[in-house]
């Protein structure tokens, strides 16, 4: 039987990992003595996790997380963090991103607000959710700029359709003019219909007093805070402490 005509058909349908696949099957003689049916179930899940890897990578390069490397597998548990397994092994589900309620993520400087944020994102991805990270600074340069030149409301869409939505580092700046209304907007449309994780060194209970109009504060938090799964991150800066290692 020719095999040429095949494999051009099976990447003629783009089944390119199959092709490989089989390719190495008939040039391993032990593959001879395995029932088809088996055969078959080996290419078609090669088949399967070259795409599943594929869409991944194209999820991760779309997320464009700042720690890319971070996984739920490498989270640092060490006590005087206080981080509970249990908590990260129900998010590591995604269930509350199919539910669309939010984590914040609070805690010092270098406590890795970020890197679990990111790790958070990218088990998204794997779950094949569509995420997206902006440092909260960015966010609003972008909702400011967007706003000037006439393309807020497809920012704002753009945003919108994101299942999980990273805003890192929120309140390290001063909130300005037009700054409330920018994110009350990316929290109003999200609101019920997405997730978003949100880093913050402070805490839930100051949010008030860090956006300083009540009206304003009260949508906000109402949108973001009533249905978020809440981390409070403990023990020394972990920046301080790998800097002293490597001296």
């Amino acid at each position: 039987m020719l095999n040429e005509p095949t494999i051009e058909k099976l990447k003629a349908l783009k089944l390119y990992a199959l092709a490989v696949a089989w390719q190495e099957q008939q040039k391993n003689t032990e593959m001879q003595n395995v029932a088809f049916d088996e055969r078959l179930g080996l290419l078609v899940e090669a088949e399967v996790l070259h795409r599943e890897n594929k869409r991944l990578d194209r999820l991760l390069r779309a997320a464009k997380l700042k720690i890319g490397k971070a996984c739920i597998e490498d989270i640092d548990y060490s006590p005087r963090r206080e981080i509970e397994k249990p908590v990260i092994r129900q998010l590591a589900t995604c269930r509350w991103v199919e539910e669309h309620q939010n984590v914040l993520i609070t805690g010092a400087t270098g406590t890795g607000k970020t890197y679990l944020a990111c790790a958070l994102a990218q088990q998204a991805c794997r779950k094949g959710f569509h995420a997206i990270y902006r440092r909260a600074t960015r966010l609003r340069d972008e909702l400011t700029l967007a706003h000037a030149d006439g393309t807020y409301a497809q920012l704002l869409t753009r945003f919108a359709r994101a299942d999980v939505l990273v805003i890192d580092d929120w309140g390290l700046m001063p909130i300005i003019e037009g700054d409330r209304r920018h994110f009350l907007e990316v929290f109003e449309d999200r609101y019920g219909t997405r997730s978003t994780i949100i880093t913050s060194q402070i805490a839930a209970t100051k949010w008030h007093d860090y956006l300083g109009d009540p009206t304003m504060a009260d949508a906000i938090c109402d949108r973001v805070l009533h249905n978020a799964h809440r981390i409070a991150l403990k023990g020394p800066s972990r920046r301080k402490e790998e800097s002293a290692v490597t001296k």
